[in-house]
């Protein structure tokens, strides 16, 4: 791997690239193969990053991506428990992906410097993604902008958000729409009709889910 063209990014990972901002210092949490942080700091949109991973073996695989690169002095591979290993000046923006809302949602509670305002928070959940929204906002975060994007066939959304100090309480059905147009958006669409069919499935019983479900359908039509 001599450089970014030796290999693509997913269109998950490709997505939470786009969301980092130029020239941040970026931590990778749950990084496995390591290849968003070498993705960003071959394309010139970083200039150091830690790819942080929980397990030794999927940091392993890190490394090998890391050493192949020859971005050894720019990406630094690092076991970590979520955040915990990760100090305050070595990362502006973090993200987490590839896990569930509710893991993402403790990641960020968990670590002592995810209310310094100037953090930029990247995730991606692979499931609940309503249920980091509602966490988010009675948090005091704000979501910044989301998007949704397809791999292997799924739908998932990408959200970026900061803290403010705003807590906000929303409807049920805005922990699913904020942020997104599936009216004028097909990606969008698709991923909330996606949400509607797995609402319904809850909804036997449970007249929240069936009423979500329903303002969910009227979002697009």
């Amino acid at each position: 791997m001599n450089g970014a063209s030796d290999f693509s990014l997913d269109n998950r990972l490709a997505l939470c690239a786009d969301f980092v901002r130029d020239g941040a210092k970026v931590a990778d949490i749950g990084t496995d193969h390591a290849y968003l942080p070498v993705w960003l700091c071959r394309i010139g949109r970083c200039d150091t990053a830690i790819a942080a991973d929980i397990n030794p073996l999927p940091l392993e695989r890190g490394i090998e991506t890391i050493n192949n690169s020859g971005l050894n002095n720019r990406i630094e591979a690092r076991l970590s428990n979520g955040l915990e290993k990760i100090s305050g000046d070595e990362a502006d923006d973090i993200v987490i992906a590839g896990m569930g809302g509710e893991l993402i949602s403790q990641i960020i509670e968990n670590w002592e410097f995810s209310k310094d305002r100037s953090k930029h928070f990247i995730l991606q959940p692979m499931t609940k993604s309503e249920e980091l929204m509602r966490w988010l906002f009675a948090n005091g975060f704000s979501v910044i902008k989301r998007d949704c994007c397809t791999a292997a066939n799924k739908c998932y959304t990408v959200i970026l958000a900061e803290y403010s100090g705003e807590v906000r309480t929303v409807s049920e059905s805005d922990l699913y729409l904020y942020g997104l147009d599936p009216k004028n958006n097909p990606m969008h669409r698709r991923f909330i009709e996606g949400c509607v069919r797995r609402l319904l499935k809850q909804a036997k019983g449970n007249p929240v889910c069936a009423e979500t479900a329903r303002i969910l359908e009227e979002s697009f039509k």
